[in-house]
């Protein structure tokens, strides 16, 4: 098989959609976030599927942006910056939570519940050191990122524009939940799985209709109006 630019886009559109299902399903009978969770195999699998959804996502944004690079200018820029870079602390966040926090439970679980407490909007008790920073870091890429880089898409004409607009409804809505229940939590992440879903099979459908040597409708791929 011959390596393109067309083919690495079209995997970056089927790794996008896969993140997005990813993110779904990880959220389906998501146990309380506790000390006594961490040390359970639900948890590892769960915090590993989320490590492959971001890393999964990382590639999807960055084939996005990538075939709209001039259409998306400086907004589009700065929002996939933030987005992939909230996307990478992501990653790392659930490396640690799959592979450091479980060993920690019982020796450190003061540390391990002030970790779990600030990741899902809450305050740490304790100092967690450089956890903290890196948490804050994560939750304003994805969020602002998130945002900026749907607009962009949004007003760029090129992928589905209904799927851009959930990206940037979908991360901005995950502010409000520093004042609502913990239960918000996992409806709330099901529009950006969706968007995600949506932009990925639009940018497949994008390079696959260009391979095939047919320009597609600006602004009309994958149901775009």
């Amino acid at each position: 098989m011959t390596i393109t630019a067309a083919r690495l886009t079209q995997a970056a559109g089927v790794s996008a959609a896969i993140a997005g299902l990813l993110f779904i399903g990880v959220q389906i009978n998501h146990p309380a976030m506790d000390v006594a969770t961490v040390t359970t195999t639900d948890w590892v699998v769960r915090s590993t599927a989320k490590a492959l959804m971001a890393a999964l996502a990382l590639a999807g944004i960055t084939g996005m942006y990538l075939r709209q690079i001039r259409q998306t200018g400086i907004l589009g820029l700065i929002g996939y910056a933030l987005f992939a870079a909230g996307y990478l602390l992501m990653l790392s966040v659930e490396v640690v939570a799959a592979a450091v926090l479980p060993s920690l439970a019982s020796t450190a679980p003061a540390y391990v519940a002030d970790v779990v407490a600030v990741a899902f909007g809450g305050t740490a008790t304790h100092d967690i050191g450089a956890m903290q920073t890196v948490l804050i870091l994560s939750s304003v890429g994805y969020l602002a990122g998130g945002c900026l880089f749907g607009i962009a898409l949004f007003r760029a004409r090129v992928l589905a524009r209904w799927a851009a607009a959930l990206l940037a409804a979908g991360t901005v809505a995950t502010v409000a939940l520093a004042v609502l229940p913990e239960s918000f939590n996992r409806p709330l992440a099901v529009p950006t799985g969706v968007a995600l879903i949506g932009l990925g099979i639009s940018l497949w459908r994008d390079q696959r209709t260009a391979a095939a040597g047919t320009p597609a409708p600006t602004g009309a791929v994958a149901g775009s109006h």
